[in-house]
C-alpha cells in the first residue's frame, strides 16, 4: 500500500471485521465523501465495481481518486471531467466505460472493453489491455476528442464501431511484438484516428486506411505522449525512443464516399475468370487432376471439415494422479463414489498402497490436493482425506496363487512393506526380514500418536501381517547373510531405510539427543523433555520433536536451522500450535552445560537439546558387489542396484517422503514381475491433461469445506476422464454425438462425421477436458 499519500480520505473497501463490502455501498460512501467536500480520495479496493464513477455533484471542483488494492470493474465508468483516477495497477474490464471527462490513469495491465463508448477525458495505460478496446467510441464536435493511450499493445477486435476519438499504441514490451493491434482491429470503423507503433498483422481495410501523420498531428502526438509518460510515471528515455517519427504509422476511418468507390468483383466473376482460368482445363493443374472444383457449402462436414472432435477419455492422467507418488487415480475413485460404490472407492486404494488410511487419510502433505486443476481457479480441492480415512476398512483383495517366484524383501518399512504388498498382489511370495519385532519401521516406531489414531495403524498394519510373512531378525544381517538371501531368494529388495541419526562433529555433541531416539522412546512412553527445550533442525522432524516435547511438560520450546525451515504442512501447524519458535540463520558452535552456544558467542538456555538434521542408511550389511554412491545404494531408472538380482528403493536410495518410498514399492514390484516374466519393463506413457481444457464453470467456487465424500465426489472435476454427463449431446447443434454402449459394458461417445461440422461446441463444453479439436487430415 502507498504509504506516502498525505491529507487523504481514506475509504476502506472491507468492513472492521475483514469481510468485502458490497460496489453499490462502496460507491455511496465515496458520493458521501465527496459532498462533504473531501476532494483527495484513497479508496483501499477489495474487487468493488465501478470505484470513481459519476462524480460531477462536486462542480468544478477537482477530484482526485487513489485507488489501492484489487479494483473490479468499470472504473471510472460515466467519469466526469472534474475527477482524476490513479489505478495504482492493473484493472479488470471495462475502465473508463461511457467515460464523460474524467482522466483515468491504470498503472498497469488492463483487461477487456478499455474505453467502451467513451465520449470525453482521456484513459492511460501503463501495460497492455484486452479485447475490444476503444470500441464504438464518439465525439462531440464542442469538446476534445476522447483519447486512449497505450504504453504496450491491444487486444483482438480493438477500435470495433469506432466512430470518434483518438487512440494512441505505443507498442512498448508488447504482448505480442509481432502484431500490436491484435486480430481484426478496425472493424465497422466510421471516424476517428489510430496512431500506433510497431508491426501489425492486418485490419479492416474496409472501414479504415493507413494515412500519412502530417505536421499538425505529429506535433500533437509527441506533446501528448510527454504527457502520457509523465502521467504513468516513466523515465525520459522512453520518451526519446518513442519519439521517432519514422516509426509511428496512422490509421483513419474511410470516408462514405471512399467506401462507395470501392468495387468488389463479385463471386460468379472470381470463379470465371480466376478460379477457372487457373485451375481448369489448361491451367495450372487442370489437366493433371479430377477434383471436384464446385463450390465448397459455407457449412461442411465429413472430410471437409477444417476440425474434428476426438473423444480422449482416459487418454491423460488427472493432475491429482499424476502428481501422487504412489500412482493413486484419485479421480477414478471419486467416479465410483459419485455411482454409490462407496466401497469399491474404498477397496481400489489397496491396489497402489497397504497404507491407505495411515498416509492418504492422516500422514500424507497430499499433494493430490495440491495439484487439483480446482486451485487454478482459486477453488478449494477435493478433500481426499475423507476418501483416506474411510479406507481404514478395506478389504483384502482376493490374492492370485503364487507363481513359484521368491521376493526377498529388507525392511520392513514402508517402502518395504509397499513393495511386498505389491508382489504378492502380482502372485509372488514376498517375505519381509527386519530387526523390528512389528512390521511399519517408522511408521510405527516413531511417528508421534498425536499424528496417526494407533488403533488406525494397528488395524493396517494387522492386515498386512496376515498375508505378508515377516522374519524377525534377532541381529543384524551382515554381508555373508545378504549373500545368502541373494542365493536362496530369486531376488532381494533392500528396503532397510535411514537408520543413522545424522548429527553435529562440535564439542559437546554426546548431550545431542537424536530425533529418532526421541521419538522411539517417546512412542513407548520413556522419553523425557525439560521444561526448556532446543531443537537443532527445523523440518517436519523436528516438528514432530516440538510436538511431543510440548506433551511432555516442555514450556519454551525452540528450533533453529541454517536456513529458512524446510517443514510444512500438519507438522509445522501443529508446533506452531504448541507455541514452538523458529530461528534462522543461525550456526551451532557447541553444546554446553547451559545450552546451545552460537558461533556469534550468544548461548541459547536449554534443559533438553535434540537434533534434527536427517538420518542415513547403514549399508554395512550390503556385498562389496553392490554399488554405493555418497552413502546411498546406486540404482537405475528401474530400481535395479548392480546386481542383477538386488533391487533397492526408499531411503536407502534417496529421502523423501512417506508416499515416495510406497509409490517406489509399487513400480519396483511391477519392474520385477516384467522381468520374472521376462518382459521390458515398461512405464506409463500417459502425460497430464492441459488445465486448460477442463471447465470449472460448472463448479460452485464458494464451497470451501466438504460434508462428506458425496459431497466431494460431486465436486471432483474428473479431469480427463468422462463423467458421462452428455452434456456433448445436449449442445451439439448438429446432433452428431450418440453414446454408444461397448460390448464390455463400458461405453463410448461417437461422432457422426456426416452431421459434424466441426464447430467444437462439445470441446468447449465438456466439464472434464475429454473432447479434443484436432486438424482434420488433408484431402489427397
Amino acid at each position: 500500500m502507498n504509504t506516502t499519500l498525505k491529507n487523504y480520505h481514506i475509504i476502506p473497501g472491507r468492513d472492521a471485521n475483514g469481510n468485502r463490502i458490497e460496489s453499490r455501498v462502496l460507491e455511496e460512501n465515496i458520493q458521501a465523501a465527496v459532498a462533504q467536500g473531501q476532494t483527495r480520495l484513497r479508496v483501499d479496493a477489495y474487487g468493488q465495481h465501478g470505484i470513481g464513477g459519476r462524480l460531477w455533484r462536486a462542480g468544478d471542483q477537482k477530484v482526485h481518486v487513489h485507488i489501492e488494492g484489487p479494483a473490479g470493474q468499470r472504473v471510472g465508468s460515466m467519469g466526469s471531467a472534474n475527477t482524476r483516477i490513479d489505478v495504482m495497477g492493473p484493472a479488470s474490464d471495462d475502465v473508463g466505460w461511457l467515460n464523460a471527462g474524467a482522466e483515468i490513469v491504470v498503472h498497469g495491465n488492463a483487461g477487456n472493453g478499455v474505453a467502451n463508448a467513451m465520449a470525453q477525458g482521456k484513459v492511460y495505460v501503463a501495460g497492455n489491455i484486452g479485447a475490444r478496446g476503444m470500441t464504438m467510441t464518439k465525439q462531440n464536435p464542442r469538446f476534445e476528442p476522447p483519447e486512449l493511450w497505450v504504453l504496450g499493445s491491444v487486444g483482438d477486435y480493438f477500435g470495433e464501431f469506432m466512430a470518434g476519438g483518438v487512440a494512441v499504441v505505443c507498442g512498448h514490451n508488447a504482448q505480442n511484438p509481432k502484431n500490436v493491434l491484435g486480430y481484426r482491429p478496425l472493424v465497422g470503423m466510421v471516424g476517428g484516428k489510430v496512431f500506433f507503433r510497431g508491426p501489425h498483422m492486418g485490419f479492416s481495410q474496409t472501414d479504415a486506411r493507413l494515412a500519412p501523420i502530417d505536421a499538425e498531428e505529429w506535433q500533437w502526438l509527441v506533446q501528448g505522449l510527454r504527457r502520457f509518460l509523465e502521467a504513468i510515471g516513466q523515465h525520459e528515455f522512453l520518451y526519446t525512443l518513442m519519439s521517432e517519427k519514422d516509426r509511428w504509422q496512422c490509421l483513419k476511418a474511410r470516408t462514405p464516399q471512399e467506401r462507395i468507390a470501392r468495387t468488389k468483383r463479385p463471386m460468379q466473376a472470381f470463379h470465371k475468370e480466376v478460379w477457372d482460368k487457373e485451375l481448369g482445363k489448361g491451367g495450372l493443374v487442370g489437366d493433371l487432376t479430377s477434383l471436384d472444383r464446385n463450390p465448397i457449402p459455407l457449412t461442411t462436414r465429413g472430410d471437409l471439415r477444417r476440425f474434428v472432435p476426438v473423444w480422449e477419455n482416459y487418454k491423460y492422467k488427472a493432475p491429482c494422479e499424476a502428481s501422487c507418488p504412489t500412482g493413486i487415480p484419485v479421480q477414478e475413485r471419486w467416479r465410483l463414489v459419485r455411482e454409490g460404490r462407496i466401497d469399491e472407492a474404498v477397496d481400489m486404494a489397496l491396489a497402489y498402497t497397504p497404507f491407505p488410511a495411515t498416509v492418504c487419510g492422516y500422514l500424507c502433505p497430499h499433494l493430490c490436493m495440491q495439484s487439483c486443476t480446482k486451485n487454478a481457479a482459486f477453488m478449494t480441492p477435493v478433500d481426499v482425506t475423507q476418501l483416506g480415512k474411510a479406507s481404514v476398512a478395506a478389504r483384502t483383495p482376493e490374492l492370485p496363487p503364487l507363481s513359484g517366484k521368491r521376493v526377498a524383501v529388507v525392511g520392513g518399512g514402508p517402502a518395504g512393506l509397499s513393495v511386498a504388498w505389491q508382489l504378492r498382489l502380482k502372485g509372488h511370495e514376498a517375505v519381509v526380514y527386519d530387526t523390528a519385532a512389528r512390521l511399519g519401521g517408522k511408521i510405527s516406531a516413531s511417528i508421534p500418536d498425536s499424528r496417526i489414531p494407533r488403533d488406525v495403524l494397528e488395524k493396517e498394519i494387522d492386515r498386512m501381517a496376515e498375508i505378508i510373512p515377516h522374519v524377525h531378525l534377532q541381529q543384524r544381517l551382515r554381508k555373508a547373510d545378504t549373500d545368502q538371501l541373494i542365493a536362496d531368494y530369486d531376488f532381494v529388495v533392500i528396503a532397510a531405510g535411514a537408520q543413522k541419526p545424522r548429527t553435529l562433529p562440535i564439542p559437546g555433541n554426546e548431550r545431542l539427543t537424536t530425533a529418532l531416539d526421541f521419538l522411539q522412546a517417546a512412542k513407548k512412553g520413556k522419553a523425557r523433555a525439560g521444561k526448556r527445550v532446543v531443537i537443532i533442525g527445523a523440518g517436519n522432524v523436528g516438528c514432530d520433536v516440538a510436538t511431543e516435547a510440548a506433551r511432555l511438560g516442555a514450556e519454551q520450546i525452540l528450533l533453529l536451522d541454517v536456513q529458512e525451515p524446510a517443514s510444512f504442512g500438519k507438522e509445522r501447524e501443529e508446533a506452531e500450535r504448541v507455541g514452538a519458535k523458529f530461528r534462522w540463520p543461525v550456526f551451532t558452535r557447541a553444546i554446553t552445560r547451559k545450552g546451545v552456544e552460537l558461533d556469534t558467542g550468544e548461548v541459547i538456555p536449554a534443559d533438553s537439546v535434540f537434533i534434527s538434521i536427517g538420518d542415513a542408511p547403514d549399508l554395512e550389511f550390503l556385498p562389496d558387489d553392490i554399488a554405493v554412491e555418497r552413502g546411498f545404494v546406486k540404482v537405475d531408472e528401474n530400481y535395479q542396484t548392480s546386481h542383477r538380482k538386488v533391487f533397492a528403493i526408499g531411503d536407502v536410495v534417496r529421502p523423501g517422503l512417506l508416499t515416495d518410498a510406497i509409490g517406489a514399492g509399487r513400480r519396483a514390484a511391477r519392474i520385477i514381475d516384467d522381468v520374472a516374466a521376462g518382459r521390458r519393463p515398461t512405464a506409463d506413457p500417459r502425460t497430464v491433461i492441459d488445465a486448460q481444457r477442463v471447465s470449472l464453470e460448472y463448479y460452485d467456487p464458494r464451497v470451501v469445506t466438504y460434508e462428506n465424500m458425496d459431497h466431494c465426489g460431486s465436486q471432483c472435476a474428473s479431469c480427463g476422464q468422462c463423467r458421462d454427463c452428455g452434456i456433448c449431446v445436449a449442445v451439439c447443434p448438429e446432433s452428431a454425438i450418440s453414446r454408444v454402449q461397448t460390448p464390455d459394458g463400458k461405453f463410448e461417445y461417437t461422432v457422426a462425421a456426416d452431421r459434424c461440422i466441426g464447430c467444437g461446441f462439445c470441446a468447449g463444453a465438456c466439464p472434464c477436458g475429454i473432447w479434443n479439436l484436432i486438424e482434420n487430415a488433408p484431402l489427397e
